[in-house]
């Protein structure tokens, strides 16, 4: 049964902040919400919350798993960025974006896409996230939440404990989340492409 912390949204408590990230350190597998829905995460080093992960969302191995960052010096650490993507992200983070770029040697290759090495990141804008970030003290391992068969990620942190309340260790709910995924941006080819229409204004890369 998955733990339930009601955490405040504008002053994330820190003892919760906290109990979460022991979690994580125990190889947890959470719930949380973000700017544009709920997400799973898990520490980078987690095989198995990486395996359940891939059973909850029903998941190939072609799958971009995302990097979550605190701050932009932490997302520079795990991916090469050129001087033009580098000035487009930096202006649209923190945002509902996530980013397809080649990954660097501090990423596990198990994380990145098989043929293409590369890996997602993403910076959001919310207060829960980076409270949970900065206590961790590394980037989270993190997909959007969208359940098999739909298209929208879930967006309630009582449904998603009711749904998958025997494959969680945690639910975090702050009372508010997105209710798009992320508008992907893929920069593999130099040029950004729009990948995924999603809660991110698309026109900057357009």
């Amino acid at each position: 049964m998955a733990r339930y912390l009601d955490i405040h949204p504008e002053d994330p408590q820190p003892r919760l902040i906290g109990q979460a990230v022991a979690l994580l350190r125990e190889d947890g597998l959470i719930a949380y919400p973000t700017d544009s829905g709920y997400a799973l995460g898990i520490q980078l080093g987690n095989r198995d919350g990486l395996d359940r992960i891939r059973r909850i969302r029903q998941l190939d191995d072609k799958h971009h798993f995302t990097l979550v960052c605190r701050d932009f010096a932490q997302l520079g650490q795990l991916v090469h960025i050129d001087n033009a993507a580098f000035r487009a992200i930096k202006a649209a983070t923190p945002g509902p974006y996530t980013f397809i770029l080649p990954a660097t040697s501090e990423v596990p290759k198990r994380l990145m896409h098989p043929k293409k090495r590369t890996v997602g990141v993403r910076i959001p804008e919310h207060r829960l996230v980076q409270a949970l970030l900065a206590e961790l003290g590394e980037p989270l391992l993190s997909t959007t939440l969208i359940l098999p068969g739909e298209t929208e990620p879930m967006t309630e942190g009582w449904l998603v404990k009711d749904e998958l309340d025997q494959l969680l260790d945690a639910v975090l709910d702050s009372g508010e989340s997105g209710s798009l995924p992320t508008t992907v941006v893929d920069f593999t080819s130099g040029a950004p492409e729009i990948t995924r229409y999603g809660a991110g204004d698309p026109a900057r890369f357009e």
